[in-house]
């Protein structure tokens, strides 16, 4: 949002200042969601959540709204956000975005899930298993052992106190 809409938005009254942001939200995207229409009757929160989410979301001069929506599927998608993959294409429609144009940014968005899950269980399966695996192979001795950092593991009875 420009600095001079902030500055008014906020010179109003709450209550203004709500129904004020509800219609352009609907006019915007051709309906409220929900998450804002349950935060309506408390402005201290919608306000500011308005503001931000029109800084970033409406106010790209960079991109145009319909990659906005991709993105906004892709991500919904990615996060397995049924209402707001819903919403989002709802609005692409209204874009005029094709169902094929959608489907693409879904796929983009499950692809990205997809390898974030495999990248986070293969770097825990790495850490808890495969890197022990992988010392005891190089150095003879496993993760947390006392090692002869020389290579001399071979002897596992050694005594360290002394």
């Amino acid at each position: 949002m420009e600095f001079e809409k902030i500055k008014e938005v906020l010179d109003k009254e709450p209550d203004d200042a709500v129904s004020e942001l509800l219609d352009d939200i609907k006019e915007h995207y051709g309906e409220v969601p929900y998450i804002l229409d349950f935060m309506k009757n408390m402005p201290e929160l919608f306000v500011p959540k308005v503001m931000y989410d029109n800084s970033i979301m409406r106010e790209f001069k960079r991109m145009d709204p319909e990659t906005v929506e991709l993105i906004s599927i892709g991500v919904s998608s990615a996060l397995r956000c049924e209402h707001c993959l819903k919403m989002h294409i709802r609005v692409a429609k209204r874009l005029g975005l094709s169902k094929e144009e959608i489907f693409d940014a879904i796929m983009i968005g499950g692809t990205l899930s997809n390898a974030s899950v495999l990248a986070e269980g293969t770097r825990a399966l790495d850490s808890e298993l495969g890197e022990d695996d992988k010392d005891k192979q190089e150095t003879g001795c496993q993760k947390g052992d006392v090692c002869d950092l020389a290579g001399n593991n071979d002897d596992n009875s050694k005594d360290w106190s002394s």
